[in-house]
């Protein structure tokens, strides 16, 4: 709308111009509506630009449904990767508990031959970590990471 508006400003300060005794106070009036016209045409024409860049881009925008489509597509996958854990757990668990029959749930810690008592989830934890914090001291720290 607002380019056939500059173009007929235009069009009439073109022919007011052509009179043979034009009146300037008309061709200013028409030059000037032309002129804002023009700078309302070339924001307009900027702003699609930028809606296309971003469009084109994949960043958010507005009207954008990518950042939550994203965040979907992320939120099932790692719903995905716990039950394939859980499951993985599972299997170790089952496995487990039939290679060693006496560590079952309920079940008093010497109570088949040649067993021994096991010692509780968090002793076995706190041992792992000592051993693990042990290591790490024990190991020279290398500032540079291009000789690690």
């Amino acid at each position: 709308m607002e380019l056939t508006s500059a173009m007929t400003s235009c069009g009439l300060s073109l022919q007011e111009l052509s009179k043979e005794k034009p009146s300037v106070k008309q061709v200013e009036n028409h030059s000037t509506n032309f002129l804002k016209s023009l700078s309302l045409v070339e924001q307009d024409l900027m702003n699609q630009i930028t809606y296309l860049t971003q469009v084109s881009s994949g960043q958010s925008h507005e009207g954008s449904t990518y950042s939550s489509q994203k965040i979907l597509t992320m939120a099932w996958h790692r719903l995905e990767h716990a039950k394939s854990r859980l499951a993985e757990l599972e299997r170790i668990n089952t496995h487990y508990q039939q290679s060693h029959p006496g560590n079952q749930p309920g079940s008093q810690p010497g109570s088949h031959p040649g067993s021994q008592p096991s010692q509780p989830l968090g002793q076995i934890q706190q041992n792992q970590s000592m051993n693990q914090t042990q290591n790490q001291q024990q190991q020279p720290m290398n500032m540079n990471p291009a000789l690690q």
